[in-house]
């Protein structure tokens, strides 16, 4: 099964909008879905404070700021 890692941080609109699609998707779409606060990390924080969300796929970055589902649905099926 894959393992999707989002990269967010609590009051981020962005955040909030990746993590709602990917929580849909995941409910049709088999893989893990994890979330990492980037506040509990100060090497996270440095890494991705300009390119939050960021999203993971099986720990390769596929996206950041948006995502897209089509593109997002063929990576998860690819592999």
């Amino acid at each position: 099964m894959h393992r999707v890692v989002i990269y967010s941080k609590p009051g981020c609109c962005l955040c909030e909008e990746v993590k709602a699609q990917l929580t849909r998707l995941a409910d049709r779409h088999a893989f893990e879905l994890h979330e990492v606060n980037i506040l509990n990390d100060p090497l996270n924080y440095e890494r991705l404070k300009e390119e939050i969300p960021v999203v993971y796929i099986d720990g390769k970055k596929a996206f950041k700021f948006h995502l897209d589902e089509g593109k997002f649905l063929r990576r998860i099926k690819a592999r």
